[in-house]
């Protein structure tokens, strides 16, 4: 028998943080700071890749995605967040956690196929220069671009909306946000094929294309060997960036999806959770402004001007 009680759940109630006011204050400033760096920061890469001419390359054409659904992302849970640190209710309503779900979820989604993207574009740009041209022309970019967002919504999102999870009371969620995760331990009645549905989700999002990723950067430091020392530092410097920024993203969702499932506790997974989805979104922008020579040099020509 299922104790839990068999009424439908129509608001829910965070418990991600503590309720002492002085501890709320301290959070409160600090997630405030990291949305304000969230959206300078990627702010910033977005204005910079519009108005630099030179960085009119698919490259920072996928940078730029990349920053529009960081921002998106830290915009749907920061907001919430901080309204709920310095609220004594704390109470969302299952529509808000709904539409908070599934942005999360695209985003997400998008995101991991879309690093496997930039990789193949740093491995032709590399390994096949002067097919690079006719390869990622940008009717081809654009096509790219169109699919990953197809492909996201028919992999992450359509089983969701297919295959529903029935949430019941007690509605109370030791989270900062509606995580997948966390909601399943809402669930009442048989949730056997949505966790099925959920690792095999898991599995292409995160697997495959982490596996394409390691064989492209695999032929490019084989290719990158070959070069004389000056252009091998120019190629290291166009993709340390986007192999730290694989290597955050990934390895936080590894742990969080298939690690141990005692490392799954409802504290521990809301930590994973917390610094994947608005550390990482953060700190991405940064990661590019300090480790890429052109964005640093776009940005030394604007400050001058």
């Amino acid at each position: 028998m299922d104790p839990r009680n068999q009424t439908l759940a129509t608001e829910f109630i965070l418990l991600g943080f503590s309720k002492d006011v002085k501890t709320n204050l301290v959070l409160f400033v600090f997630f405030l700071f990291l949305y304000l760096v969230s959206i300078i920061g990627n702010g910033l890469i977005f204005c910079l890749i519009l108005v630099n001419v030179n960085l009119h390359i698919p490259m920072y054409f996928f940078l730029c995605i990349l920053s529009f659904m960081d921002l998106c992302v830290t915009s749907t849970i920061l907001p919430r967040l901080l309204v709920d640190l310095v609220s004594g209710q704390r109470i969302i309503s299952l529509v808000a956690c709904t539409v908070q779900f599934y942005i999360v979820l695209i985003m997400g989604g998008t995101e991991c196929l879309l690093l496997a993207l930039m990789a193949y574009d740093r491995y032709v740009a590399i390994c096949r220069p002067l097919h690079y041209p006719v390869v990622m022309r940008w009717n081809k970019c654009y096509q790219m671009t169109a699919l990953v967002w197809i492909l996201s919504f028919l992999v992450f999102v359509l089983p969701a909306f297919v295959n529903p999870v029935t949430l019941c009371y007690p509605n109370r969620i030791n989270h900062f946000m509606f995580e997948v995760l966390a909601v399943l331990q809402l669930a009442c009645g048989d949730i056997q094929n949505n966790l099925v549905s959920m690792l095999i989700i898991c599995f292409i999002a995160l697997f495959l294309p982490f596996l394409f990723i390691l064989a492209s950067y695999s032929l490019i430091l084989s290719s990158v060997m070959k070069i004389r020392s000056a252009g091998r530092s120019k190629a290291f410097s166009t993709c340390s960036s986007h192999v730290l920024v694989v290597f955050f993203y990934f390895g936080t969702a590894v742990i969080m999806y298939f690690g141990p499932s005692s490392s799954y506790s409802t504290n521990n997974g809301k930590y994973f959770s917390l610094f994947s989805n608005v550390i990482c979104p953060t700190f991405n922008p940064i990661i590019y402004c300090l480790n890429n020579s052109d964005v640093k040099e776009a940005q030394r020509k604007i400050f001058l001007k």
